[in-house]
This record gives structure tokens, C-alpha cells and sequence, in this order.
């Protein structure tokens, strides 16, 4: 019922947005004689702030159509280069001759799109051949498809890795650190041709257990039965999934807000106060921000129970006990030949710090050569894969780690 309740509700405000739309337009009317006075920038501004806050929000684009090599602007062409039922691999295929390594970015499957990592892929294309996972919203997958897991997750991350081929690089950020190192200790094991030369974890959580953060311990300290009787939810007839069970994307964007409720709610004030005073550049950026963080997908249920469990409540990779298809052990010693890049955000407040270096501990086999891990100062989880500490230290740094290990067998 909570699903059909949401919908309602949005169709409930649809009037009440035009409405307000059409009233900011008539207050900053040229032609209005009281658009310059505080009362009609006030009240415009409150119509515009409401408007926005109730607006619902699709699957953004990513809107990179060019990028810069060696000083000169270079076209960008986004294609789509290989598909499953939950997600397909997006190829950023660059107009030039250059050689550049080709890199994997595995986008979280944690609420939002793959366009959160806009500014991740902007700071990697001018020295690399960026490829991203670009997952699907689970409420447009139809039940036919079948379902979607943890392990279904490592597979797909298998096959996309297979689809660049050998001499690759792999970069995962925050949620798909544990199945993305799962899956290079598999190709490992299985000596598989395609096996990633590097791998860069940004801010994930392999070990929950160090210094755990306000949503691990909600993990933590909660029966994995209240999860699914609380959050699981059924999608609704209008929707090609209908029948799935999902976690609905208006619930983890609600769990998003309340973590942060006072900064989000400071956000709007600021916002406010520039549309009154007229600041358009202020609040456009605040406007992108939010409409890009307000865009939400439904994730399948068994895969966000399963890592719910094994991720945060038994931290079975941590443990070296992670199995995947209940049969296999995954074996992180087996890892001997993939160069490791691991990074945190000092101020991170989704991985805490040492959640991500642990995986250096994993790799027990792993040569120290073949190691790295980087602090980043003053920035949160956010900051550590966009934002302008990111594209000036982080990002040169992962650069610089992928080039040194893109010839070395």
C-alpha cells in the first residue's frame, strides 16, 4: 500500500505544482510593475522552492558530450556496447586515436543512477577509455527477466569485464567494493584472461566492523526479518516490473535525507534566500545538485537483503567467508597479479575510515608493489569520488596508479 500511497501522493501535487509554477511565472513577469518588489521575489521564490521540492524526478542523463586532450576539445560519443536484464555497460568512446587504458567504473546499485558518478567520469576521460555500469531502475525490469542478487551482481561485473577484454582496469565506488573484489578474486582463482590489471576501491565497505558509521550500525543492529517486513515492498500495476518485490526508491532517498536532515534543510534555506535575491547561477547549481540526488531507482529485494546481510551484518568477505552461489569460498589470496588502489575521504560518514583499506589485508598475496592507499583531507563520502578535491588530488593520483600498472604483467 505504501507504493500506491506515493503514487497517489504525486498525483495529488501535480495540480499544486502547476499551480505554483505559474504563479512564480506571473510574480517575475517583466510586465508585472510588482515583480521588483521583496513581497513578489519572496513569494516567487516560495513557489519555486515548492514547485521543485515536489517535482519527481527521472533517470538523468549524463550530458558529457566532449572532453579535453591535450589542450584541445575532443567529442564524446555515448554508446551502449552490451546489455542485460538490470543493467547494461556504457562505453564514453572518445573521438580520437589516442590509446588511453580502458577503465571500468562500477556505479553503486545504492538508490541512485549511475549519473551520480558524472563527475567521476569527467575527471577520468581525458586520460582514459571510460566505460561505466549503468544499472537499471528494478521496477522496469519485468518478473520474466528473472531476479536479480549479490551474486548475480558479481556475474554481471564478470561479464562486463569480459566485454573489455584483457589489459583492463577496474574502478568500483562505495557499495560495489565487496562484489567487485569478490569477482577479481574469482577470475583470479579461475586464472580468467580478463582478470583487471588494477583495481581501485573508493570509500566501500568491506569491513563494517571498523569504525562503523550511523548506517552500519542501522545494518547491524537490526534483524535482517525487519528489513524485509519494513522496507521490501511490492511494485504496483502500471509499472513493466509490477509484482517484483523492491525497495522503492522514495524510501531510500527518505533515508538518504534524515541522515542529513539538518544540512539538507540548510541547503533549501540557502537556496531561498539566493532566489529572492536573484543569484540565478547559486540556485541553478543547487537546483542540478538536488534534481540529480532526487533521482531514485527501486533495487530487488534479494539483492538488497543479501547485501544487507552479508555485507553489513556478517561481514563475510572481511572474515574470509564470503560464498558465492552457496558453493564457492571466495578466495581474495588468490589476487597476485591485480595491482590494488585503495582510497578514503577522512570525513566519511557512509564508510568510515579503514572500512576501505581492509582490503589490503584480504589481498594477503599481493605484492606491496603492487599496493596503494590514499587519505583524502577535509571531504566526506561524496567528496571522495567528486568535487574539486577529487578531480585535483584523487583523481590524478588513480591516473597515475592505472598508467604504472597498465604495461607490468
Amino acid at each position: 500500500m505504501l507504493y500506491q500511497f506515493n503514487e497517489l501522493q504525486k498525483l495529488a501535487l501535480s495540480p499544486l505544482r502547476m499551480a505554483a509554477q505559474f504563479h512564480s511565472q506571473i510574480l517575475r513577469s517583466p510586465f508585472n510593475p510588482m515583480s521588483e518588489t521583496p513581497q513578489a521575489r519572496t513569494l516567487a521564490a516560495a513557489y519555486d522552492l515548492f514547485s521543485e521540492t515536489t517535482q519527481s524526478h527521472g533517470k538523468p542523463d549524463f550530458g558529457l558530450d566532449e572532453t579535453i586532450i591535450d589542450g584541445k576539445a575532443v567529442p564524446i560519443v555515448e554508446k551502449i556496447v552490451h546489455r542485460l536484464p538490470f543493467g547494461q555497460l556504457k562505453h564514453f568512446k572518445r573521438e580520437t586515436d589516442r590509446s588511453d587504458p580502458k577503465v571500468l567504473v562500477v556505479a553503486p546499485m545504492s538508490g541512485h543512477f549511475a549519473t551520480l558518478l558524472r563527475g567521476t567520469v569527467e575527471a577520468l576521460l581525458p586520460d582514459h577509455d571510460v566505460y561505466i555500469t549503468d544499472w537499471r531502475d528494478a521496477a522496469a525490469v519485468p518478473l520474466s527477466e528473472g531476479g536479480f542478487d549479490l551474486d548475480d551482481y558479481i556475474d554481471y561485473v564478470r561479464e562486463f569485464l569480459g566485454v573489455l577484454g584483457p589489459d583492463s582496469h577496474i574502478l568500483a565506488v562505495c557499495q560495489p567494493g565487496v562484489p567487485v573484489l569478490a569477482a577479481v578474486a574469482l577470475m583470479s582463482e579461475d586464472e580468467d584472461p580478463n582478470v583487471p590489471k588494477t583495481m581501485t576501491l573508493m570509500g566501500s565497505p568491506i569491513d563494517t566492523r571498523c569504525n562503523p558509521t550511523v548506517p552500519c550500525k542501522l545494518a547491524m543492529d537490526h534483524p535482517l526479518k525487519k528489513f524485509e517486513n519494513t522496507v521490501i515492498h511490492t511494485v504496483p500495476i502500471g509499472y513493466p516490473g509490477t509484482g517484483r518485490r523492491v525497495y522503492p526508491g522514495f524510501l531510500q532517498l527518505g533515508g538518504f535525507v534524515s541522515m542529513n536532515l539538518d544540512r539538507h534543510m540548510d541547503a533549501h534555506l540557502k537556496q531561498f534566500d539566493h532566489l529572492v535575491e536573484g543569484d540565478g547561477d547559486s540556485a541553478d547549481k543547487h537546483r542540478s545538485f538536488y534534481s540529480e540526488y532526487n533521482a531514485v531507482m527501486d533495487l530487488s529485494a534479494e539483492y538488497y537483503l543479501q547485501t544487507i546481510e552479508t555485507v553489513f551484518q556478517k561481514q563475510s568477505l572481511a572474515k574470509g567467508e564470503m560464498m558465492y552461489r552457496k558453493s564457492r569460498l571466495v578466495n581474495t589470496g588468490a589476487i597476485t597479479k591485480t595491482a590494488l588502489l585503495t582510497v578514503e575521504g577522512e570525513l566519511d560518514d557512509i564508510s568510515g575510515i579503514g572500512q576501505t583499506v581492509a582490503a589490503h589485508d584480504l589481498c594477503s598475496n599481493l605484492a606491496k608493489s603492487k599496493r596503494e592507499h590514499y587519505e583524502q583531507e577535509g571531504v566526506g563520502h561524496y567528496g571522495v569520488f567528486n568535487g574539486s578535491k577529487f578531480k585535483k588530488f584523487i583523481a590524478p593520483r588513480i591516473g597515475k596508479f592505472v598508467r604504472k600498472h597498465d604495461t607490468v604483467s
